[in-house]
């Protein structure tokens, strides 16, 4: 799947641009504060509805306007579509997006924030794995939004130190519950099998990485394990007051040649580690939903030697069309574009 053109009014400190990429590779250079971040995040908006950088929509429309579009040709072998985005404030001050997606139009974004998932805490690498499973089978994220739901009002029961009304959401907590779980399993170890081959390809260095998704209800895979298991710690939950057992408890293990690459891994590792699980979405991705995912990759080069640089760029070749920063040129990588003060040009 490629980008064929982009239209942007008023996103970010882009007033209006109009650009046709490359559609293989795409070399975003230029100074800090220009615009090559907020291009990739305007790329991602078009591809998915939603931004890789912020939740919050107010931030994406430049300052002191009250919309912003994005449209563009979204292309692939058996035809292409044009898609408009829009990012407006409404009559009651509130910022929503709107537009028609693509079912088939899949981004996987890589920045500085990506580093959470290697060095930060759960919650990093939950939103990681919901991200990347959500790629493979949108209804996911339909129900990480359920049982987000679910949690919120069991929740609340315990904090009212209402324990005897909350089996009734223990069922329902368990079914979605067990959803979840069931997707996050199945993309851990999509990405175990793919990250054997890429990190080491990347390093240059034979290495034995591991994925291993790590579930407080351990290898239970019925709803009925899952209610045991909240009937098991349903006093401790009341003195706590929360719900103990469950996806939203889970954590991913990233392990290099058997050591915690979150606790001992240098700073390089943990920044090639970070790629490569953004790599080692792309063909899972592109298996499920058949066609390739587009790749924005934000200073990704960044703290890698130059080797391993290399290596990374002929990783990415193999990918259909990406777009990768960099503050300097890299000499003979893919098409060049100078971003400066909003605008793209030819470098």
């Amino acid at each position: 799947m490629q980008i064929g053109w982009v239209h942007a009014v008023e996103f970010r400190n882009y007033r209006t641009l109009s650009w046709t990429p490359s559609p293989k590779l795409n070399l975003l250079t230029g100074a800090n504060a220009q615009g090559k971040t907020n291009l990739l995040e305007a790329l991602g908006v078009l591809l998915t509805g939603r931004s890789f950088r912020t939740s919050r929509m107010m931030e994406l429309p430049y300052w002191g306007v009250s919309e912003a579009t994005v449209s563009g040709e979204l292309q692939r072998s058996a035809g292409s579509r044009t898609v408009r985005r829009v990012v407006q404030r409404r009559e009651d001050g509130v910022w929503r997006g709107s537009g028609e997606g693509c079912e088939w139009a899949r981004a996987i974004a890589f920045g500085w924030q990506d580093l959470e998932v290697i060095t930060g805490g759960p919650a990093a690498r939950r939103n990681f794995i919901d991200g990347f499973a959500a790629r493979l089978a949108p209804r996911h994220r339909t129900a990480l939004v359920r049982y987000r739901q679910v949690l919120a009002r069991r929740n609340h029961l315990l904090q009212q130190g209402r324990v005897d009304a909350i089996e009734p959401w223990d069922t329902q907590l368990a079914d979605v519950g067990m959803e979840l779980i069931d997707r996050r399993r199945r993309a851990a170890a999509a990405l175990q099998t793919e990250i054997a081959r890429i990190y080491p390809t990347l390093a240059g260095e034979r290495h034995k990485v591991e994925v291993r998704y790590r579930s407080s209800l351990g290898e239970a895979t019925e709803s009925t394990a899952f209610i045991a298991a909240l009937s098991r710690v349903r006093r401790e939950e009341a003195r706590r007051r929360q719900t103990l057992v469950g996806p939203h408890r889970d954590d991913l293990a990233l392990e290099i040649d058997g050591v915690d690459a979150r606790a001992f891994g240098s700073r390089g590792q943990q920044r090639l580690l970070a790629l490569a699980l953004r790599l080692a979405e792309v063909l899972p991705v592109t298996e499920a939903v058949g066609t390739s995912p587009v790749l924005l990759f934000d200073d990704a080069l960044s703290e890698l030697d130059p080797q391993v640089q290399d290596n990374v760029l002929r990783e990415i070749d193999t990918a259909d069309q990406v777009f990768l920063t960099s503050p300097q040129p890299l000499r003979g990588a893919g098409h060049p574009w100078r971003v400066a003060a909003g605008t793209v040009a030819s470098a």
